[in-house]
């Protein structure tokens, strides 16, 4: 009888854990230590309370709204992504601008891609994510002179021990790595 205990006991908590597992956000996997989680589609994750609420009914800010898009995109839902990315209202942000275009490069859209990394350079020329999303882009269309240019700029931005400076010139070696 004990034994018959222990086993049911096991079996229910093995489900138990198996269902939280399960039942909870999903971490977005990524190079960029993404820490936001992703919900189910037609949801949002919500900075404030911590948790995937409805995205209809989501009061969210704009920052968080591009934050979980380039989640969405960051766990390669690129389609979905890009349609949290229209929910936000300054469509005219540094970061709109290359969450966009690294979405729209994923799905194989290289050109338009460059199209909103270079909008978001003109927005802010210091923002060393877009400069190495753009070198990634150029090497993608194999032009390795525009993509070390943006080596060249990232290093005067932070140098070369930075994550972006790394994964653009791991790139440019090894352009299998993008």
């Amino acid at each position: 009888m004990t034994i018959m205990t222990a086993r049911f006991a096991s079996i229910l908590l093995g489900g138990c854990l198996a269902a939280s597992l399960f039942s909870g956000p999903v971490f977005a996997v990524g190079d960029d230590n993404s820490t936001m989680p992703t919900c189910k589609k037609g949801e949002i994750y919500d900075q404030k309370t911590k948790k995937c609420v409805k995205q209809q009914s989501a009061n969210v800010s704009d920052e968080n709204r591009t934050d979980y898009a380039y989640s969405l995109a960051k766990a390669g839902r690129y389609e979905e992504a890009l349609a949290m990315l229209d929910t936000v209202k300054d469509q005219n942000s540094a970061e709109v601008l290359n969450y966009r275009g690294y979405a729209t490069r994923k799905l194989g859209r290289t050109d338009e891609g460059i199209s909103y990394y270079l909008q978001s350079v003109k927005l802010d020329p210091q923002y060393a994510k877009v400069r190495e999303y753009l070198g990634e882009a150029y090497v993608i269309k194999g032009r390795l002179d525009l993509a070390k240019e943006q080596l060249t700029t990232i290093k005067a931005i932070c140098g070369t021990a930075c994550e972006e400076y790394q994964d653009l010139n791991a790139a440019i070696l090894d352009p299998s790595k993008i």
